[in-house]
């Protein structure tokens, strides 16, 4: 099976994207990831002003078939949500690279996006 893989973003071994644009993250889940959960029925995420911490968890996603972690690809503060989840949380399975996007972090170090996947070493994890 074949998955989506944006060249424009970077990845978490945990199935995070991140795309950085003016100087904030936007993350999500990959296409991978939302596949290997299945129908998503909740999302849990931060609020607002919330910091977060790179490899800490961040909130959760609850499928049909399992709860999973979702874990802060970089450190910094919170500065946008994505709230349609809370009503629509099967977003992310219809569009985990646009509309299904979960939070927007205000990053701490810039280095830290450096420290993760391109496209293809995302490829190759999960091949």
């Amino acid at each position: 099976m074949s998955f989506d893989i944006p060249a424009d973003r970077r990845y978490q071994e945990s199935h995070e994207w991140t795309l950085e644009t003016d100087g904030v993250v936007r993350v999500g889940i990959t296409d991978f990831a939302q596949d290997e959960l299945g129908d998503v029925v909740f999302v849990e995420l931060p609020d607002e002003g919330d910091d977060v911490v790179r490899d800490e968890e961040f909130g959760v996603i609850e499928s049909i078939k399992a709860v999973s972690d979702l874990y802060a690809p970089v450190s910094g503060e919170v500065v946008a949500v994505n709230e349609d989840l809370f009503d629509t949380p099967e977003l992310v399975n219809d569009d985990p690279f646009g509309d299904g996007w979960m939070l927007e972090i205000e990053p701490a170090e810039e280095d830290e996006l450096e420290a993760l996947l391109t496209d293809e070493e995302y490829e190759d994890q999960i091949a």
